[in-house]
């Protein structure tokens, strides 16, 4: 499977991921490392040291925090985006047939890195490059990881944004974004754009299928959640800086769809 990548620079550990099918690959690199779209026939297992990125594919942007692990499967073409100044990135490449073909990291995720996982990443933190079945207390080590990853793999971060390149829709989803902190009603954003809002909620549900309004939802709460893992702010002032009308609404919005409190999100993911 080919590498979509810049066409100016193929970045060496993508080169190398696929050169021998059947090892564990292992890369430790800096985020900002930049990447466009891309695939490999390997799945990849990622863990971010500070800082918030975001899994980018062709259908949704998911939200990356600290304390957790991205999953990407074999051939989805991806992107990991920072948004902060982060550490280091662990990457580790397993090939496909080491995990059954119904599991549930078939399809990918964030989820919540253990205590124990992150222990064994840090353990393995000065391999890089192949891992053969030959190596063997390296491989044994690494399938022990394997296992770690899929029991860990069980409640995965239910926040994904919806994405979309319809040339319509796309400039609504950037003003969306730029304005997160101010009142954004269906009318008033339609007659931005000179859409009604009738034709405006329609370009919501056939190019991204979601509302209107569960789109700035989840939008301010991916906002929410960035600012409380980057900044000092009180949970109130978070609150009114993603455009919320009060703390209650705010932390209603948050349990929704994180399944935890701001409080309770904040003090698991620092």
């Amino acid at each position: 499977m080919e590498n979509k990548l810049d066409s100016t620079v193929l970045h060496p550990f993508l080169q190398k991921v696929d050169e021998y099918p059947e090892a564990i690959f292992i890369h430790h690199t800096r985020i900002e490392e930049k990447l466009s779209m891309h695939s490999h026939q390997k799945h990849q297992m990622a863990y971010v040291e500070g800082g918030v990125a975001f899994l980018n594919t062709q259908k949704n942007s998911y939200f990356f925090p600290a304390r957790h692990f991205i999953w990407i499967p074999a051939g989805l073409e991806h992107q990991v985006a920072s948004r902060t100044s982060v550490k280091m990135a662990h990457n580790f490449f397993f090939p496909a047939d080491l995990f059954p073909p119904n599991d549930r990291l078939q399809r990918g995720g964030i989820f919540p890195v253990t205590d124990l996982l992150k222990e064994m990443i840090y353990h393995c933190e000065d391999w890089t490059g192949n891992i053969m079945a030959a190596d063997n207390t390296k491989y044994e080590f690494m399938i022990a990881f394997r296992n770690i990853v899929i029991e860990a793999a069980t409640n995965p971060l239910p926040v994904v944004l919806p994405t979309t390149k319809n040339e319509r829709l796309r400039p609504v989803l950037v003003y969306i974004h730029r304005h997160i902190d101010q009142p954004l009603y269906l009318e008033n954003v339609a007659a931005e754009f000179g859409y009604s809002p009738r034709t405006l909620s329609r370009l919501f549900q056939k190019n991204i299928s979601t509302s209107f309004l569960q789109y700035i939802k989840l939008t301010r709460v991916i906002k929410g959640m960035e600012l409380l893992l980057q900044t000092d702010l009180s949970i109130s002032e978070i609150a009114y800086s993603t455009g919320h009308s009060s703390l209650a609404a705010f932390s209603y919005a948050f349990q929704q769809i994180v399944n935890r409190s701001p409080t309770e999100f904040k003090k698991q993911s620092l």
